[in-house]
């Protein structure tokens, strides 16, 4: 069974930089992508960067561009979420996923795991 284990939260003023750590373990083989979503107070979850396992290929949500860097320990199986300039509204609960398997040719991240999540708090 696979366990994503996340650290890093925290509170921190705006402007100010987190940085975010996911450890994998249980895998029955190599991972085709893992990423971090985030759910706000109030709100539904949303994506917020992608990282593609075997090529390094990142992905990121348009709130995320510019202000977040996603990547990978291959050696720990581990994904990192740096986050600078921090805003108000990037407060929220944030969750590593994991994706095991491609879905189709293009493409598609589809977490088939999660971890517990980690509580983000902006003060502004």
């Amino acid at each position: 069974q696979v366990q994503l284990v996340e650290s890093g939260g925290g509170l921190v003023q705006a402007g100010g930089s987190l940085r975010l750590s996911c450890a994998a373990s249980g895998l029955p083989f190599s991972m085709y992508a893992m990423g971090w979503y985030r759910q706000p107070p109030g709100k539904e979850r949303e994506f917020v960067a992608a990282i593609r396992w075997s090529s390094g290929t990142t992905y990121y949500a348009d709130s995320a561009k510019g202000r977040f860097t996603i990547s990978r320990d291959d050696a720990k199986n581990t994904v990192y979420l740096q986050m600078n300039s921090l805003k108000a509204e990037d407060t929220a609960v944030y969750y590593c996923a994991a994706d095991l398997v491609p879905h189709g040719s293009s493409w598609n991240f589809t977490p088939d795991s999660w971890g517990q999540g980690t509580q983000v708090t902006v003060s502004s």
